[in-house]
């Protein structure tokens, strides 16, 4: 799983991608043409209670891979910065971060003049909006070429179909990531993965001045900007980069005195989670204890094929039972006794929070 940093320059992009994964860059890394890419574990007070209770050899947490992609640099036209290039990059992500400038300074000029979220959002909207227009363009040539063959006849004319309601939408302005999509679309996003269709958590970087007010100003742009795949997140560059280098004890009274009540790492990775339809079940013992990522709706065999290939293959059942279970009643012998044990089948749909035991040819 692959999220990608975009946003305008001097949007705070790299100082968050340095708060997101609690790395520090130097001047010269941070000025290189190249994308910088870290994996961040995702924080889960479940799988730590799990770790206390049984102190097993190794805990892993589910991780998701976070990319800074380089924008324009000093000196460039901020209009460089959306070339086939850099979109091509971002088509390689299964779903974006767009951080968006929300603090005035004036030693860091805006490249817009100004201050102004919502304009920047759709600034960056309007340029995957054109993208994918353009592609959607090309491909409709390519399929008209196409139906000249009579052996791809009836496929091209399919797919020029959903080209066509594709392209209706984006000139009415709708991304795609809003359309409700049949099964024979789905196919043709998981291919050709157009750029208005993946999910978008929007961070806004705020001033430490507004952080009694953030819930506020957060508010107010979701009133603004509603959609199916689309979230809004608070973030404080300044403030999150120097909670990076602290102790964990210090950060705790660093985010007191701050009124931060939770690491921009542990909610924006829980928010990217939902907005990607994720959800965690866990496998735990004295060896390990393990969260795994599977996709809300999945069924015990998909998720014991996440754990190894041959479970998924030999699967015959999963014994269940859900974290909440497991923590009031403290053993897997007392859930058994309490009838919250379960065994389930491959088509049983894995909830988030589950523990799996699966049983395997």
């Amino acid at each position: 799983m692959q999220i990608a940093i975009v946003g305008l320059p001097y949007s705070g992009k790299t100082t968050f991608f340095q708060t997101l994964t609690e790395t520090q860059l130097d001047r010269h890394t941070i000025q290189r043409h190249e994308a910088n890419i870290a994996t961040v574990k995702v924080q889960d007070k479940r799988l730590d209670e799990f770790t206390e209770i049984f102190q097993p050899k190794k805990k892993v947490n589910a991780t998701i891979e976070i990319v800074d992609l380089v924008g324009v640099q000093k000196g460039e036209k901020a209009g460089s910065m959306f070339n086939t290039g850099f979109m091509t990059k971002v088509r390689n992500n299964d779903a974006l971060i767009h951080v968006v400038r929300s603090f005035e300074d004036e030693s860091i000029p805006h490249p817009e003049g100004s201050i102004n979220v919502l304009r920047d959002i759709k600034i960056f909207e309007d340029e995957l909006l054109f993208a994918d227009l353009a592609f959607i363009e090309n491909r409709q040539e390519k399929l008209e070429r196409e139906m000249g063959k009579q052996k791809s006849k009836e496929q091209a004319l399919k797919e020029k179909e959903i080209m066509k309601k594709w392209n209706d939408s984006l000139e009415k302005g709708i991304p795609l990531r809003e359309r409700e999509m049949h099964e024979d679309e789905i196919l043709l996003m998981k291919n050709y993965q157009p750029l208005t269709a993946k999910p978008l958590l929007v961070a806004v970087n705020l001033d430490e001045k507004d952080i009694s007010r953030a819930d506020e100003i957060v508010e107010s742009l979701r009133q603004s900007i509603k959609g199916k795949k689309i979230r809004i997140e608070p973030f404080f560059a300044k403030i999150e980069k120097e909670l990076v280098s602290l102790e964990e004890e210090e950060k705790k009274m660093f985010m007191e005195e701050y009124g931060i009540k939770e690491s921009a790492l542990s909610r924006l990775i829980r928010s990217a989670y939902r907005l990607l339809g994720l959800q965690s079940f866990f496998t735990v013992g004295e060896d390990e204890c393990r969260a795994w990522t599977i996709h809300e709706g999945d069924n015990a065999q998909i998720a014991a094929g996440t754990i190894h290939t041959d479970f998924f293959n030999k699967f015959i059942r999963a014994e269940v039972t859900h974290y909440e279970d497991f923590i009031k009643y403290k053993s897997f012998a007392k859930c058994k006794e309490h009838g919250v044990f379960r065994l389930e089948g491959k088509e049983y749909i894995v909830k988030d929070g589950d523990i799996l035991h699966v049983r395997h040819g």
